[in-house]
């Protein structure tokens, strides 16, 4: 039984130590790959908050356009962005969650990343389209299409409202799931200039102008959100793979523990029973 339970034991670990050769290939991966996506996501941040502050700074209370008004009865769109893999903690499932806080039956969502996409069919939930599987395959005229498809949806009266479901990434240890406004078209309070209003002057009229920059302007806050959440993954998977790989050589300290207690306890047996053979011949 000892001779069993040893080689039970020793199974064990080796089948750990192979578990904790993955985990640490992944960490490795994701630690590289997290470099490069970092420096994108700190490159696109400018302009990301840039184009939401130009837009509420460009509207004012007398501006009338089809984008920044809600149509009554209409669906809420949601763009929800989760990642392409698992094995990244609970990074998926906090995006669902922020998702499931505003979420009512009979809205519609356009999920980008594999496993999004897997989530929301799963669930048989009311999807726009399934073309973008891989979040990080998608490519900035990917997210104008996204942006083109989306603002005439809304424009028709489809939708009463977009959002855009991503997750900011803050620092290595910190990715938060955000749910980002993206229509209507919300005015910033205006300020009063010697009792008179600053309005902005649009030429030929509000309404072509906003329905030819406001589909780039959608774009742009599709692809900051994606260059953030590709980052939030992989500082994820990085931090999920490092605790794995730490309880890993946990689990194979204490089965080496086991191990050689019974290898000593073998050891023991055999002793005693040598003993016991040499006594009863005397």
């Amino acid at each position: 039984m000892a001779g069993e339970s040893m080689r039970d034991i020793k199974a064990r670990i080796r089948s750990v130590e192979s578990t904790m050769q993955i985990t640490k290939a992944l960490e490795l991966v994701a630690s590289s790959r997290l470099r490069g996506a970092r420096e994108r996501a700190d490159a696109v941040r400018p302009y990301f908050t840039a184009m939401q502050e130009a837009m509420r700074g460009a509207l004012s209370s007398a501006v009338k356009s089809k984008y920044t008004q809600s149509s009554a009865g209409g669906k809420t769109c949601y763009i929800v962005i989760a990642g392409d893999r698992g094995l990244a903690g609970g990074y998926n499932n906090n995006v669902y969650k922020k998702l499931f806080e505003t979420y009512s039956d009979g809205d519609v969502i356009l999920p980008i990343g594999k496993k999004a996409v897997e989530y929301f069919r799963y669930h048989s939930m009311n999807t726009m389209s399934e073309d973008y599987i891989k979040a990080a395959g998608v490519t900035n005229s990917d997210c104008m299409e996204i942006a083109k498809k989306v603002a005439a949806e809304f424009s028709e009266g489809a939708f009463s409202s977009v959002y855009i479901i991503y997750t900011e990434f803050r620092s290595v240890l910190s990715h938060v799931p955000v749910l980002l406004p993206v229509l209507p078209l919300r005015a910033e309070g205006q300020e009063e200039t010697q009792g008179a209003k600053m309005l902005m002057l649009y030429e030929p009229s509000p309404e072509t102008v906003l329905a030819r920059i406001v589909p780039q302007y959608i774009a742009a806050l599709l692809s900051g959100a994606l260059a953030q959440s590709i980052t939030s993954e992989l500082a994820a998977r990085r931090i999920a793979m490092e605790a794995a790989s730490g309880n890993a050589s946990e689990i194979i300290d204490s089965l080496n523990l086991k191990y050689n207690r019974a290898r000593q306890a073998s050891i023991t047996q055999e002793l005693t029973e040598i003993m016991s053979a040499a006594d009863a011949q005397q």
